[in-house]
């Protein structure tokens, strides 16, 4: 099993390229069944998740073409005929549930395994299922599995969420897509990622309106059609990279980063004291005048601080000057990192849904755990500014959504190196 060794200490200095992002290349990715026609989704990343959902459609019947240079995905659905997204694939990675509206919309039917991914909390697809009857869909749960079918299309319904969910907005947006009649998405998901998707149904042929407001309207039509697409810049790549510039004292061009969809993290890095500005086609980040200052914040829905950049966060206020509160309003599992982060020196305590932060004058290496995505990148963080070496164990978790990170870090500066198998 990989790890990753860092010796910390070192400012980063340079350019570090933002790909395209993960949350919305998946949902993408799943779009594809609505139409028999292909779709060709530009600025890919190269991530363990990108190719699990790859070998998920092709598992459906689609072809999928990857084309690494190019960081291109054609997929082509028009052969799509098999309906069951099975346990050994869906377990991997959480997104694979958004194949659920597109089959059901498609063909009628769906069959899929309830799904996995890191373990940050229960994260119920209930919202999902419970859009989708109102939209005429009859779901059972058995045996692990979601069985769901529909006499005839789908119906248009006017759905309000309880709680903002972005899986069910994007598996619903898919849904009714293809539905008879007008869906109404309200308390929808205003995510970037979202977004995206809906500009790419529309250059699909479908009819979505209010794109970026919490309230969608979706008319639906008979079918359709081939488009390309380019995806957005991944805006949790470019807040992680942002804090490895912050928590070393550094100056770094984060290229192709967008700071429209990035106010949260880059107002909450200001007030930190913490350098951001627009840069030859990207976003420059720096820190040049002594401590960080420590800043409370709380996880909101897009446009509040992402939950996905929490972690990240915490390790760098474990560094600050003074006293942090990071409240985490979206998940409930989600503050594993901080026992690995104490390991290391921080002062953390956890009460509830927050954690008070102590900023330490420094950080020391120690041999860590990661225990998921974000988790895991954010003892990279620690690491980068730790005294000594710090070895991190369980880096698949990595994997899944940051692409080479030891060759963007270590471009820049960084004493960092994979290493295969156990110490």
């Amino acid at each position: 099993m990989d790890r990753i060794i860092i010796t910390g200490g070192t400012p980063l200095h340079g350019e570090i390229p933002i790909g395209g992002a993960k949350n919305a290349a998946l949902p993408l990715m799943a779009a594809a069944l609505l139409s028999d026609k292909p779709l060709v989704l530009d600025n890919l990343p190269g991530v363990a998740d990108i190719h699990a959902m790859g070998n998920l459609l092709a598992e459906l019947g689609a072809k999928v073409d990857f084309d690494a240079v190019a960081r291109r995905v054609t997929i082509d659905a028009g052969a799509a005929d098999e309906t069951t997204a099975p346990y050994d694939i869906v377990r991997k990675m959480r997104a694979s549930v958004l194949v659920l509206g597109p089959l059901l919309a498609r063909f009628g039917k769906a069959r899929v395994s309830l799904p996995g991914g890191c373990a940050i909390g229960t994260r119920p697809v209930d919202l999902h299922l419970s859009a989708l009857e109102k939209m005429g869909a009859v779901i059972e749960l058995e045996g692990g599995y979601i069985n769901a079918h529909v006499d005839g299309p789908l119906k248009g319904a006017h759905i309000i969420f309880p709680s903002v969910t972005v899986g069910g907005t994007e598996n619903l947006m898919m849904a009714a897509a293809l539905a008879d009649g007008e869906t109404v998405l309200a308390n929808a998901a205003r995510e970037p990622e979202v977004t995206d998707l809906a500009h790419c149904l529309n250059a699909m042929g479908a009819d979505v309106a209010g794109i970026g407001t919490d309230t969608l309207r979706i008319q639906g039509v008979r079918m359709l059609s081939a488009a390309a697409h380019s995806i957005v810049p991944d805006r949790i790549e470019t807040g992680t990279y942002a804090i490895a510039a912050a928590i070393t004292g550094g100056d770094v061009l984060l290229t192709g980063a967008q700071l429209a969809t990035n106010e949260a993290v880059f107002g909450v890095l200001s007030r930190a004291g913490v350098e951001v500005s627009e840069d030859q086609g990207g976003v420059r980040v720096a820190r040049k005048n002594g401590r960080i200052r420590g800043v409370d914040l709380m996880t909101e829905p897009y446009p509040g601080f992402p939950t996905d950049m929490q972690a990240q966060f915490m390790a760098l206020m474990s560094l600050a000057e003074g006293a942090s509160m990071i409240t985490e309003s979206i998940f409930e599992n989600r503050f594993m990192h901080v026992p690995e982060l104490v390991r290391m020196g921080a002062d953390i305590n956890v009460h509830g849904a927050s954690a008070i932060v102590r900023g330490v004058h420094g950080l020391s290496g120690a041999p860590v755990m990661a225990t998921d995505l974000r988790a895991s990148v954010s003892l990279v963080l620690a690491a980068l500014a730790a005294k000594g070496e710090t070895e991190i164990n369980r880096v698949y978790h990595l994997d899944r959504g940051y692409e080479r990170i030891e060759e963007k870090l270590a471009a820049c500066g960084a004493n960092i190196r994979r290493a295969s198998g156990s110490a």
